[in-house]
């Protein structure tokens, strides 16, 4: 796979990740600032055709939104805007300014950056423009940009609309919640979030304190997996959808621009990468929400810890077949 140039120059596309280090090196991510709900009786209601979700198919936490809004059934509800890859200094580009390969234009104000989005929503808005972005297109305003509230929105606030069997799904099923939610702790804390504390550690003591653990955490996932094909309850649940994300870009990305390298998911987790081709090969929702050109392009454009900016061709395949 080859990287596509685009409008956007190199000296532009600085995600300025520095600016979320502690003293000690280690990486904190800050947390979402948009936190609504959509919910009858509220400020946001659920309704047809109100709502439009902004992504980037780089992104792992916007992914998840996108292979929830596929699995539910929501395209005709909720629209869709994906920006480009190259995460800067200005936030995320839309096509206006950066015409990458499967990327949007702004449908609704014709605007260059997402900030531009976030700007709309609240003028004086000083925080991280960050993907996914749930807009209201009737108050002109942000509903929430935390992704795992945002798969928890998909999963039940728009049943009402939808087919039996969409409506039917439950990524969340109250009986699981305990389990889930143990789950994704340790999962988001080591795994999710584990790859980019190792990779935009800045000392080797906060890269090693990452690192390591999220091989620990791989190796208990791993363990869990053995024999199924789901992580709790032997059903799909968010926990997958969630540990997705992260293992569909592994060895792609984390592997190699963030130093995750002690093995790869193909070759290292046999459980792990066996459930991660089942989930790709046999369900659409994940499959076609992962675009490995924008995720290679997104990761390996990272000025500071890939100040070259060459994308590898491998690994070939991107994933294995089943």
């Amino acid at each position: 796979m080859t990287s596509t140039s685009t409008s956007t120059s190199r000296a532009d596309r600085d995600p300025g990740h520095k600016d979320f280090n502690n003293d000690d090196g280690s990486f904190n991510r800050p947390p979402s600032s948009f936190r609504s709900q959509i919910e009858k009786g509220g400020k946001h209601e659920p309704e047809k055709d109100r709502y439009h979700l902004f992504v980037s198919y780089g992104c792992p936490w916007a992914t998840r939104t996108l292979i929830v809004r596929k699995l539910k059934g929501l395209e005709d509800l909720i629209g869709l805007t994906v920006v480009a890859p190259h995460l800067g200094e200005n936030g995320w580009p839309f096509a206006k300014v950066d015409p990458f390969p499967g990327v949007d234009y702004d449908p609704f104000y014709d605007s260059s950056y997402l900030k531009e989005i976030y700007l709309k929503a609240e003028p004086r808005y000083a925080g991280r423009f960050t993907v996914p972005v749930l807009w209201d297109k009737k108050l002109e305003t942000i509903v929430n940009n935390e992704s795992s509230e945002i798969i928890r929105i998909f999963n039940t606030a728009f049943n009402e609309f939808l087919a039996p069997e969409k409506a039917a799904i439950d990524l969340y099923r109250e009986p699981l919640r305990k389990e889930i939610d143990e789950l994704n702790g340790w999962v988001y804390d080591t795994v999710n979030n584990g790859v980019y504390k190792a990779g935009f550690a800045s000392t080797q003591e906060a890269y090693e304190a990452a690192v390591i653990p999220l091989f620990q955490s791989l190796d208990r996932l791993e363990k869990i997996l053995t024999g199924k094909d789901y992580l709790v309850g032997g059903q799909l649940t968010e926990a997958d959808v969630r540990l997705f994300v992260t293992i569909i870009r592994f060895d792609v990305g984390y592997h190699g621009v963030f130093k995750c390298n002690l093995r790869t998911i193909r070759d290292g987790y046999p459980a792990i990468d066996l459930w991660l081709r089942k989930l790709y090969w046999n369900n659409a929702a994940f499959s076609e929400t992962c675009n490995f050109q924008h995720i290679k392009e997104g990761y390996y454009s990272l000025i500071r810890i890939n100040p070259t900016g060459v994308v590898p061709v491998g690994p070939v395949p991107d994933i294995r077949p089943l």
